[in-house]
């Protein structure tokens, strides 16, 4: 029986138009906008990148900044539709891209909770089972009642990783989240993703720590100013990475 591929990337391009003048004030913008005076330079961030990820399967993005890491993985998430090619995505899919954008920082730990918890598609009773394991893991028990926008960015991204990872996403992207608190957390949220890899869980992974991407994954993706690099083995292409 053949394989099913999980994540299908097909000569995906991704174009910006970035403004290639500076403007004084956001009124001077708007009006050479509307007078259509405003020139564009393009950017491509991503250039005809193709590559599949199956079931169970964990995968590394690997490349300097600027290369188009962030771009692909908001592309698979769905935040991103890319300019020309297509991605097809079979499951649930849970992003942790950027840490705490779907928080409301007036609002409390514990009210967060379950507003994140609804973004990803979970209801409130849902969200109070895994209640108390997100409070453990993320270790804030002493602040569910505070703010967020008092939390430092290293309590957000506790929270957020706890939320994201609760149940079994057939999909997992992570980028850059483990660089952000101290070592032990890192190392409990390393121990979190093996696990949801045992139970089946794909992995899609970003960080700048390429010990990190090579003790985690199989396989490895390098890009270079947009372009596929190399595709293949995780070992071998971190070897040379680091050696480049």
């Amino acid at each position: 029986m053949e394989k099913q591929a999980i994540i299908k990337v097909e000569d995906v391009s991704m174009k910006f138009n970035l403004s290639s003048e500076k403007f004084d004030s956001f009124k001077e913008y708007v009006i050479k906008r509307l007078k259509k005076q405003v020139k564009f330079d393009e950017f491509w961030a991503l250039k005809n990148v193709s590559f599949e990820v199956y079931k169970g399967e964990s995968l590394g993005l690997i490349g300097l900044n600027g290369s188009g890491k962030s771009t692909m993985l908001k592309t698979i998430a769905g935040v991103l539709k890319p300019t020309t090619g297509k991605v097809e995505v079979c499951g649930t899919v849970a992003p942790l891209i950027e840490l705490g954008a779907g928080f409301d920082m007036d609002l409390t730990a514990r009210e967060n909770i379950f507003l994140n918890g609804a973004l990803l598609g979970y209801g409130r009773e849902e969200m109070e089972k895994h209640y108390d394991n997100i409070v453990e893991f993320s270790e804030l028990q002493n602040f569910m009642d505070v703010p967020v926008k008092n939390f430092s960015s290293g309590m957000v991204s506790r929270l957020a990783f706890a939320i994201a990872t609760i149940g079994t996403p057939d999909i997992l992207i992570v980028d850059e989240v483990l660089s952000v608190g101290d070592f032990r957390f890192q190392q409990k949220c390393e121990e979190r993703i093996r696990k949801m890899m045992e139970h089946g869980t794909t992995i899609l992974f970003v960080s700048h720590s390429i010990a990190q991407v090579e003790s985690l994954c199989e396989k490895i993706v390098w890009l270079e100013h947009g372009h596929v690099k190399r595709f293949g083995d995780a070992d071998e292409i971190c070897k040379e990475y680091s050696q480049s």
